[in-house]
This record gives C-alpha cells, structure tokens and sequence, in this order.
C-alpha cells in the first residue's frame, strides 16, 4: 500500500512541476530562473504528503519514511524529466533546447542527454534534501506527541 502512495504522490508531483512550467512558458516568465525557485515547494509538497501519511498509518520508523519519502521524489523527478524530454521536442527540439539551457546553469552548447543528466541528479539531490529536511520536522512532532 506504501508503495501506491509513493506513486501517487510522485505523480502528484510531476502535475504540479509539470503545470507549473507549462504556465510560466505561457506566461512568458520561462527566462525568469528565480521563479524556479518555486518548483522545490511542489517537490516538498508531495514528499510531505507521503510521509504524514506514513505517520498516520502508524509507521514512525525513521529511515524507512526517510526512504519513502524520497522514492515519492525520485518518482516525480523521473515523470517530470520524461515530460520534459517530450515538450521539448514538441517545442522544436535542440533549437528549443538551446534556448533554454541559455537561461539555465550550462554555458555553451548542451544536448538533451546532458540536460537531463544534470537536472536528474540536480533533482535525486532535492528529494534527498527535503526528504531528511521533513523527516527532522516530522520525528520532532512523533517525539512531542509521545511525550503528552
């Protein structure tokens, strides 16, 4: 049953990043790396979701939900790099690319494998992050709840 949550969640996740994206290109704001920025919320929405649902089902083991939650990121992460190969390619492909990765973190020419290698292990870092993050938020609230 975890793992349906894991998938749901890291689906859930991948809407949000997905819609996120798709509306600041239409807005014209797809330059604007700073409004990227606000992606790592959606990520940490989703991962918070599957943890407190471990909480509430009773598993308060620690690494196991630290696990959960970023197999729930590794989902979304996978999803939304899957997306993105295929928007781009219905953009325009390399053209459409070299004008994005002109606003991202690569200097020079790019190509599709190495753009989405370095946001894959730019997102693998995120999950991971956020995961252990809430997982420090959540064994504070488990220890509170015990305690009274």
């Amino acid at each position: 049953m975890k793992n349906s949550v894991e998938i749901k969640n890291g689906f859930l996740i991948f809407l949000g990043v997905g819609l996120f994206f798709l509306l600041m290109d239409l807005l014209g704001l797809a330059d604007k790396n700073y409004l990227r920025f606000f992606n790592a919320f959606i990520v940490l929405y989703g991962i918070n979701k599957t943890i407190k649902f471990n909480f509430h089902h009773n598993n308060s083991d620690y690494l196991e939900n630290l696990l959960s939650g970023f197999k729930t990121g590794i989902i979304g992460v996978l999803l939304g790099i899957i997306g993105l190969i295929i928007f781009i390619y219905i953009k325009g492909g390399e053209t459409y690319l070299s004008r994005l990765s002109d606003t991202f973190f690569f200097t020079g020419k790019t190509n599709m494998i190495k753009y989405c290698s370095v946001l894959f292990f730019e997102g693998v870092a995120s999950s991971l992050i956020g995961s252990f993050v809430l997982m420090q938020y959540w064994k504070d609230i488990i220890i509170k709840a015990n305690i009274n």
